[in-house]
């Protein structure tokens, strides 16, 4: 047995007296989890089932040097079809909890864990009477996740409702964080600049008129239903918006729907997505993209700037 193998054998054998033998798997296609469904595998995938592990799981990474991920629903992520070498931490297989703090009649708050659909916590919301979230109805990624880039949509996002973060810093200590102290701006905030995990969010939303609630979801609902090519595996937008600018605009003007490399293409319905056709690869996504940004830089001089994170080994 080599050295490295023996490492590796070794860090497996840690987190798994963490989280149990069952909650850890070795070579895990990403495919399986991110919305592109697209990736090979990953070294080890570990899925926490509370805070405590979530916590100990990524101390274990730290201590021992081992590059490691925190994965939410996969969405707005592009895995290399080599796959990642690591540890993919999986928030979202348990730590999913939304608790409700207070009196719907009343503005009040929900905490959600970090591995919560952030559209779940959006209808929960909207069923209480609860506004605020609205915008957030139809976006695929985790709250943590949501909160790590400040996700929006339709002139609404997490830093309007977010009220604090629970996290794991650098240091190895769990913090509360005000949202005022996130520095949250246009997808970004100081969980991702600064490398914070993030383990719950506490959301304060206000008390509304429910049916007016229920019609903007709905409105929303059916933009997004009639705008977005949902029936395929994508990452939601690909690209930031760029000042001045809409990214599907600018590729749509350069003649690009409809681009295609393998499986991946741009999407015809609207070019702000790359969309996996079928049979797609990683490296036809990346093909794609890179195509796009060289098509509107050398037609517009706008350089497009992907709101995709690439991970892993390409």
């Amino acid at each position: 047995m080599s050295q490295d193998s023996e490492k590796f054998d070794a860090l497996a054998h840690a987190l798994e007296s963490v989280v149990g033998a069952d909650a850890v798997r070795r070579d895990e296609p990403m495919s399986a989890h991110t919305t592109f469904g697209v990736g090979g595998p990953a070294d080890l995938f570990v899925t926490p089932a509370t805070e405590d592990e979530l916590v100990r799981v990524t101390r274990v990474c730290v201590d021992t040097g081992v590059p490691h991920f925190l994965l939410g629903l996969g969405s707005d992520l592009l895995v290399g079809d080599k796959g990642y070498r690591g540890v993919m931490i999986d928030c979202a297989g348990a730590l999913d909890d939304i608790l409700l703090l207070g009196d719907p009649r009343e503005a009040c708050e929900i905490l959600c864990e970090a591995g919560a659909a952030i559209a779940d916590v959006s209808e929960l919301a909207a069923s209480l009477g609860l506004t605020g979230l609205e915008f957030a109805c139809g976006i695929p990624g985790s709250v943590g996740g949501a909160v790590f880039m400040n996700a929006g949509a339709y002139d609404g996002c997490c830093a309007d409702v977010l009220e604090s973060v629970r996290c794991l810093m650098p240091s190895g200590y769990v913090e509360e964080i005000p949202a005022d102290q996130l520095e949250m701006g246009y997808r970004t905030s100081r969980v991702r600049t600064e490398g914070l995990v993030v383990l719950s969010a506490t959301f304060k939303l206000e008390a509304g008129d429910r049916s007016q609630i229920a019609d903007r979801v709905a409105e929303l609902t059916e933009a997004r239903q009639s705008k977005q090519p949902l029936e395929y595996g994508s990452a939601g937008s690909t690209f930031k918006r760029p000042e001045g600018h809409f990214a599907g605009k600018l590729i749509s003007d350069a003649g690009l729907k409809g681009y295609q490399v393998g499986g991946a293409a741009v999407s015809t319905k609207h070019a702000g997505f790359v969309v996996n056709l079928g049979g797609a690869t990683a490296a036809d996504v990346r093909a794609v993209i890179s195509h796009v940004q060289d098509e509107v830089k050398r037609q517009f001089d706008v350089e497009l700037e992907p709101e995709v994170r690439f991970v892993g080994e390409f």
